[in-house]
């Protein structure tokens, strides 16, 4: 018979007793595990009636296969481990072993692969939305699956995220890992209901152009011409097309066109010609600098950085591309607001 490794507590004050056990470990009567093999528990929270105190720690069995270089069992014991804690709601000591996993990712240097970011994205969805650790969490494993490629993390990582916090209505921070993944068309759904349950009849045009825009500045015109397709067909508000009632989404049609066509006086003649309709948000310009650059040859302004918030956001959409080797990128963890 095995004993659960995690969670046995050592100060309650009738002995040594188990906080909570898995369902396959039963403790044999009379029977306990070594205290080298139990670890002191998180102050605060209460199980089967037992307080207990201080931080989780890796417990006996996870050293023993650490230093057998057993990484994957470590880290399927310490997955297993948090999935536990949170469904008996202690959400710190889950917390902090999902942290150990990551820790486990990591050090053994393991490759990306599509169960383990679903693993990463079954732990985020668990974590209370409030948390800080959440925060330090997602931050931590982006960065863990890029692969040292100085990207913003996998795509399917920040799709697996958008997700997530879909369902929570977040549709900000939704929006924004949206923007990371390669799905153009989840992205657009969101954006339906975002539109429909947080915006103004007056946006529904909004909501799509700056997506469209930030994906192309992205420079992935795949996701930007699904995510503008599905919209469109997709939001109640707006009429069949093209062409379309809202000159602003005639404008975002012309220029996807206009990308695949790569001819740079049909860019230029188009913002010109439209200017009544990019006025209407002060950062649509900046975006088309951008678009300019990337897709019809225009050479970069000889002007100093943007700078102040409207800078710190468009930097963000330009990825970590642009920054020195080794730098970390800002934008992991941080949305791209809405106006």
């Amino acid at each position: 018979m095995q004993f659960c490794p995690w969670l046995h507590c050592q100060q309650h004050e009738a002995g040594c007793v188990w906080e909570l056990v898995f369902p396959e470990c039963p403790v044999p009567d009379g029977s306990r595990p070594p205290l080298s093999q139990s670890r002191p528990c998180r102050t605060g929270s209460r199980m089967a009636g037992h307080r207990v105190s201080g931080p989780v720690e890796a417990p006996a069995v996870v050293l023993g296969y650490m230093s057998q270089s057993k990484h994957a069992e470590a880290r399927e014991l310490m997955y297993s481990g948090a999935l536990l804690f949170f469904s008996h709601g202690q959400q710190n000591s889950a917390a902090d072993l999902s942290m150990l996993v990551l820790e486990s990712l990591e050090k053994a240097e393991v490759e990306v692969a599509d169960e383990l970011l679903e693993n990463l994205a079954k732990v985020f969805s668990l974590m209370d939305p409030n948390s800080p650790e959440r925060v330090a969490f997602v931050s931590r494993a982006l960065k863990w699956s890029s692969g040292g490629s100085g990207k913003l993390g996998h795509p399917r990582l920040h799709q697996l995220l958008a997700l997530t916090l879909w369902k929570e209505q977040n549709y900000c921070e939704s929006r924004y890992h949206f923007l990371h993944s390669a799905d153009g068309e989840g992205c657009a759904n969101m954006l339906v209901e975002y539109s429909t349950s947080r915006g103004f009849r007056s946006e529904v045009d909004m909501f799509v152009a700056q997506a469209v825009l930030q994906f192309l500045c992205l420079k992935n015109k795949s996701s930007a011409s699904v995510v503008f397709t599905t919209y469109t067909q997709k939001h109640p508000s707006i009429e069949d097309g093209p062409p379309f009632v809202e000159p602003l989404l005639n404008f975002i049609w012309f220029l996807l066109l206009a990308v695949d066509g790569g001819k740079l006086t049909v860019f230029t003649v188009l913002c010109e010609q439209y200017q009544p309709s990019l006025r209407r948000d002060p950062m649509y310009n900046e975006y088309l600098d951008r678009i300019g650059q990337l897709f019809f040859g225009i050479p970069p302004k000889q002007t100093s950085s943007y700078g102040g918030l409207l800078g710190n956001l468009l930097s963000s959409l330009m990825g970590s591309s642009e920054q020195e080797e080794g730098e970390e990128s800002p934008s992991d963890g941080s949305p791209i607001e809405l106006d």
